[in-house]
Order: structure tokens, then C-alpha cells, then sequence
């Protein structure tokens, strides 16, 4: 599997985020909160707050607790306003990953990732110490259940998407940032909302590692996504699918 995923992240790991849902649910309150804030209260006419709901609808969150946290960040309630900012570093086998959070205290928030990067065998960088690996795109995700990789695939070609990656478990469609929009609202009439529609990172330059480093490099990537602040990981690397299989059943 090539380039980490917060989304087939997601995918393989249900299990154990199920358990987690009190703090997944505090993550996508925060984002709703935030896009709320920035843009408009209206969906049809926010692009990161249609993402954030999808998101959380994808979960299970109640609509009651959506429309809350709408009005909370909207009217800015709590008076907490969230930062958006960005780490990058280093993880085993020189991986670069990218790590995007959302806090209200900064300090606190490098401190902890800081504190995971070494921890876990890692290295906080600068900032663009590790951006040319990516590219800003829009991404698109659907459980593979939702249509035929051909199906998909035709689909969002025909919409404007740039790339399109089917799996077991996923697929996966990359846009240009500008084209997200409607890419995901063609798909969003052939096959239901997404499960994930968002700007984020897309791997350009991946890095092959064995199963050793893959173990230690997932240990890094589930505890940066168990840190509260953080709100997605990305890291460039390459691993065979029956490696992912193996580490994903243990």
C-alpha cells in the first residue's frame, strides 16, 4: 500500500476506533466547530463544513449533535476559537510524515507531538522540511461496497477526477484542489455522500519499508492520531498488501 491514508487508516482500524469514539467524536466536533466558524453555517454553502458533517455522519454522530456544534462554532459560543497548524517530521525507515491539528494551545500541542515524534523513533522537522514529498489535493473516499472499481472508476474520471485507487476495503479518488467541489457532488449522486471528501496531503515520492519498519511506523502514526489536537496524519510510505494484511490482523 503506497502512502499513508487517513482513510484506509480508518478502514482497517474500525475496530479499535469504535472503542475510541468518545475522543473521534471530540475531533469531528472540533472541525465542525472550526468550518463553522471560518465559513458559513450553511453546508450547501461550505465546502469543509459539508466534509466535516459527511465525516461525522459517516460515525454515527446524531444530527442534534452536529447541529450543536454548528451553532457552538457559528456563534462562537464556547469562545474557543481553534488554530489550525502543521508539523513535519521524519518516522522509522526516514518516512516523511505530515501531521495536521487543530488547538487552542500551540505550545501544548508541538510539546505532545514533539514528544510522539521521539518517542516513537521519529524526528520533528521544520516546516516544508518534508512538504515536497506531497501535493495539495482534494481527496475522496468510499468504502468499496459502494460501486465496482470499473464503475468508479468511470465515474469519476467522467466528473474531472485525477486519479482514481480501488482496493478491498476503498476506493479512493484524488482532484485537483479547485475541482473537489464537484467531483464529489457528481459522485455524491451516483453513490451516496462519501465517506471522506477533503483537502489533504497526497503522497508524490513514497519510500519502501520492510515489515519491521512498517510496525514501528504505524506505532508513530496510531499515536499521533491519538493525540486530542491532531487531526490527520500523512507519511510517504510504501508497504506490500500482504504486510498491510498481516500487521492489520495482529
Amino acid at each position: 500500500m503506497a502512502g499513508h491514508s487517513q482513510f484506509k487508516n480508518i478502514m482497517h482500524r474500525k475496530g479499535k476506533q469504535d472503542a475510541k469514539r468518545g475522543k473521534l467524536f471530540t475531533k469531528l466536533i472540533r472541525e465542525i466547530m472550526t468550518a463553522a466558524r471560518q465559513g458559513l453555517a450553511d453546508p450547501a454553502h461550505n465546502p469543509r463544513l459539508k466534509a466535516a458533517i459527511t465525516a461525522a455522519k459517516t460515525e454515527n454522530m446524531s444530527k442534534e449533535t452536529i447541529d450543536r456544534a454548528i451553532k457552538r462554532g457559528a456563534g462562537n459560543e464556547d469562545g474557543v476559537v481553534y488554530d489550525e497548524v502543521r508539523y513535519e517530521g521524519y518516522g522509522p525507515g526516514g518516512v516523511a510524515v505530515i501531521v495536521e491539528a487543530l488547538t487552542e494551545n500551540r505550545n501544548r500541542t508541538a510539546s505532545d507531538v514533539r514528544s510522539i515524534f521521539t518517542k516513537n523513533s521519529g524526528s520533528l522537522g521544520e516546516t516544508n522540511s518534508v512538504a515536497f514529498n506531497f501535493a495539495r489535493k482534494g481527496l475522496i473516499g468510499y468504502p468499496a461496497t459502494a460501486a465496482s472499481p470499473d464503475a468508479m472508476f468511470e465515474a469519476a474520471v467522467e466528473a474531472g477526477a485525477e486519479d482514481v485507487a480501488s482496493g478491498p476495503e476503498t476506493h479512493e479518488i484524488v482532484t485537483e484542489p479547485d475541482a473537489l467541489g464537484g467531483v464529489r457532488d457528481a459522485l455524491e449522486v451516483k453513490f451516496g455522500a462519501a465517506a471522506q471528501a477533503k483537502l489533504g496531503w497526497h503522497t508524490v515520492n513514497t519510500i519502501p519499508v520492510d515489515e519491521a519498519t512498517a510496525r514501528d511506523l504505524f506505532s508513530l502514526i496510531e499515536a499521533l492520531e491519538d493525540s486530542d489536537d491532531v487531526q490527520a496524519v500523512h507519511a510517504n510510505y510504501d508497504v506490500p498488501e500482504d504486510i498491510m494484511q498481516r500487521l492489520s490482523a495482529a
